[in-house]
C-alpha cells in the first residue's frame, strides 16, 4: 500500500476517502521540514497533498519515493517545478474550482472599501455614532464607475462579469493576451497598463505570483493612479511593494486599498499598512469558504489518485514528466 502525506487544508472527508486506498499520515500545518516525524513520513511517501508546503530541492532530497505533489490551490509558487520535473515528479493544482468564490470576495472588498464598511462598523461598535455622519466620513459609489482588472484569467473574467452585469461598471483590462470574448460579452476594453491605472476608479490586481511579477505594483504605478482611486490586491502579496503602497496612501496619491494578501503571511503586526484607517486588511480569505474548501480537496484527491495509479492527472502542471521523459 502506497504512502500519502497529507497536511494543511485537506478536508477530513477527503482524508477519510484516501485512507481506504493508501496509508495516510496527516500533519496539521506545513512547517515541518525540521520535524523528525515529518522527515520519516516523507522518506516513505509516494504522494503529498495539501496547501503551501514549500517543495524545494532540500525537501525532495528527503523524499526518494515521491511520485506526485498535489497542491490544494490554483497557485503553485511553493513548488520548485524545475527540480520536480528533473526528478520526474508530477505537480498538480486545482484551477477553476475557486474562481467564483474569489470573485465574490473581490466584489466584497470593492464594496466594503468604497463604502468604508469596516471603518464605520468599528465607529458604531465603539459608541461614536452620536449624530449623523459628516460628509468626510462618506464613502464613494461603486455603480457606473470604471474598474481596471490587471490579469484577465478565470477569476478576472468572473470579476468582470459581476462588475458589468451587477454594477454597470465600465471594464478596462490589462493582460498578456487579448480576450475578444470578454470584450464582446462585457464590453471590456483592452489597454496598456499606464492607461488602465490613470483611468480606473478601482484597480484590481489578479496576476499569478512569480519572480517576474514581484513588485509588479510599485511607486511608479501607484503614482499613475487617480487620487480618488481604490487599489485591491487578491493575487499574491509579493506582487506589490508594500512600502510604496503605504507611502502612496499616506501622501494621498490614492484614496484607499483593500488587501487580502501580504508579502509575509501571517502579516507582521508591525506592518505600517495596518495602522491606516483607509486600508482594509483580510487574512487571505479569497478562497476560504466551506464549500470551496471541500471542492478543492476533492479535486486535489482526484489528481493525486490519478498520478499514483500511473494515469495523467487532470490538472498536471509539468507534462514533461509523462513516461519519464523531460526536456530539462
Amino acid at each position: 500500500m502506497k504512502k500519502v502525506l497529507a497536511y494543511t487544508r485537506v478536508s477530513k472527508p477527503v482524508r477519510d476517502a484516501l485512507e481506504s486506498e493508501y496509508k495516510v499520515s496527516y500533519f496539521e500545518n506545513y512547517e515541518y521540514i525540521e520535524d523528525e516525524d515529518f522527515k520519516k513520513e516523507l522518506k516513505e511517501a509516494s504522494g503529498i497533498i495539501g496547501l503551501e508546503l514549500k517543495v524545494t530541492q532540500e525537501l525532495l532530497d528527503l523524499a526518494p519515493n515521491l511520485e506526485i505533489v498535489s497542491n490544494v490551490s490554483v497557485g503553485y509558487d511553493n513548488l520548485d517545478i524545475l527540480e520536480m520535473t528533473k526528478r520526474n515528479i508530477m505537480a498538480t493544482n486545482t484551477p477553476g474550482i475557486l474562481t467564483d468564490t474569489v470573485a465574490d470576495a473581490v466584489l466584497g472588498m470593492i464594496l466594503a472599501s468604497a463604502r468604508r464598511i469596516p471603518e464605520l462598523d468599528k465607529f458604531v461598535k465603539e459608541g461614536k455614532w452620536k449624530k449623523y455622519l459628516q460628509i468626510d466620513q462618506f464613502g464613494t459609489d461603486v455603480h457606473n464607475k470604471k474598474i481596471g482588472i490587471i490579469g484577465m484569467g478565470g477569476i478576472g473574467k468572473a470579476i468582470a462579469k459581476r462588475c458589468h452585469l451587477g454594477f454597470d461598471m465600465e471594464i478596462l483590462y490589462y493582460n498578456r493576451s487579448r480576450k475578444p470574448e470578454i470584450e464582446d460579452i462585457y464590453d471590456a476594453t483592452f489597454c496598456d497598463l499606464e492607461y488602465l491605472l490613470k483611468e480606473s476608479d478601482f484597480v484590481v490586481l489578479m496576476i499569478p505570483g512569480s519572480k517576474k511579477t514581484e513588485h509588479f505594483m510599485r511607486a511608479e504605478q501607484f503614482k499613475q493612479m487617480k487620487e480618488t482611486s481604490i487599489f485591491i490586491n487578491a493575487s499574491r502579496g509579493r506582487n506589490i511593494d508594500e512600502n510604496a503602497l503605504y507611502n502612496s496612501l499616506v501622501n494621498k496619491e490614492i484614496l484607499a486599498a483593500a488587501l487580502d494578501v501580504f508579502e509575509t503571511e501571517p502579516v507582521d503586526t508591525n506592518n505600517p499598512l495596518l495602522s491606516l484607517r483607509n486600508v482594509m486588511t483580510l487574512p487571505h480569505i479569497g478562497a476560504a469558504t466551506k464549500e470551496n474548501e471541500l471542492s478543492m480537496s476533492r479535486l486535489a484527491k482526484k489528481n493525486l489518485i490519478a498520478g499514483l495509479n500511473g494515469e495523467i492527472p487532470p490538472n498536471l502542471i509539468n507534462y514533461e514528466v509523462i513516461n519519464g521523459k523531460n526536456n530539462i
